[in-house]
């Protein structure tokens, strides 16, 4: 099954899944240690992690189309929790079906590899396409709101989601030591790791409140540990994945995936705070929503992906 895949990707594999055995264990350790406090939360996220992170690499590593449908039916859960959160107008629901509707057609651009009409598809088309459906029905009341509505959504969880899939259809030859599956994977990988990182030092040490409005639980020190963090594993893990320079991969770390990572994290927050609510859903225990997971996503895909493209393709 896997006999197309670099040896690079195997062992990352491998590492991950070591990685998700020993939190398991030390989760398992400190339960028995300490009966009388409450790892409840710790033990759903640890599980959430685990089918996340296999789903993940046996749809990765099986076969390209199956990571394509992966991603495009991930952005088709964000897309569709988002308007499960946002109001909207009974008589927009025509309209959600021509959104809906580019989601595949996006992807689809992706398969053909046809890069022109994929970053204009969404921002240009799908931009002047949607007020006119709406126009057409009539109804005035709330048009801004709607529109505005639509193409924030469709933008955030479709467009920027699109650009890691994009990844896939670049040419292996340009990064022969993993091939494009080896850029997903560190983009994906580094972007959970900043959230991670970033919470566990924010939780060791967090004492000064960098957003109290929007996130409050977001430290000064929780951003900066993981920043530094990040950066410095952006940096060892470029030579086995990609094909940036090492002062390209520092680049990569500390702005596209750590700095940016947060701003695309507390962007959602900040739409949950306007919304009065603490999670997006509840389809991963411990996490919440899809969009809670691929928040920061939503920010380090489409800036990995054009910084990678510029630079080597």
């Amino acid at each position: 099954m896997f006999e197309h895949l670099q040896p690079t990707l195997l062992w990352a594999a491998a590492g991950i899944l070591s990685l998700l055995t020993v939190s398991t264990f030390i989760i398992a350790l400190l339960t028995y240690r300490h009966p009388d406090k409450d790892y409840r939360e710790l033990r759903a996220r640890l599980k959430s992690w685990w089918i996340m992170a296999t789903v993940f690499m046996l749809a990765m590593f099986v076969n390209p189309n199956v990571s394509l449908f992966l991603l495009g039916f991930t952005s088709f859960l964000a897309f569709k929790e988002y308007l499960s959160l946002i109001p909207t107008r009974r008589v927009d629901r025509n309209v959600l079906f021509w959104a809906y509707l580019a989601i595949p057609i996006q992807y689809y651009w992706i398969g053909i590899e046809w890069y022109g009409v994929f970053i204009i598809f969404i921002p240009v088309y799908m931009f002047l396409f949607l007020p006119i459906h709406i126009v057409l029905i009539g109804e005035t009341q709330g048009f801004l709101k709607a529109v505005g509505t639509l193409h924030w959504g469709l933008m955030t969880t479709v467009f920027s989601l699109s650009h890691a899939a994009y990844l896939l259809a670049l040419p292996n030859a340009v990064n022969p030591s993993a091939g494009s599956a080896g850029l997903l994977l560190y983009l994906v990988f580094l972007t959970e790791f900043n959230d991670v990182a970033q919470y566990v030092w924010g939780k060791s040490l967090g004492k000064h409140k960098i957003l109290p409005k929007v996130s409050p639980n977001k430290t000064w020190e929780g951003f900066l540990g993981g920043l530094l963090t990040t950066t410095l594993l952006a940096f060892l893990l470029a030579p086995w994945f990609t094909p940036l320079t090492p002062w390209e991969a520092l680049f990569t770390g500390g702005i596209i995936i750590a700095t940016a990572g947060f701003f695309g994290d507390v962007t959602i927050s900040a739409l949950k705070r306007d919304l009065g609510i603490k999670d997006t859903g509840t389809m991963l225990p411990g996490h919440g929503g899809i969009l809670d997971r691929v928040d920061s996503l939503t920010y380090t895909a489409p800036l990995f992906f054009h910084f990678v493209y510029y630079l080597h393709y």
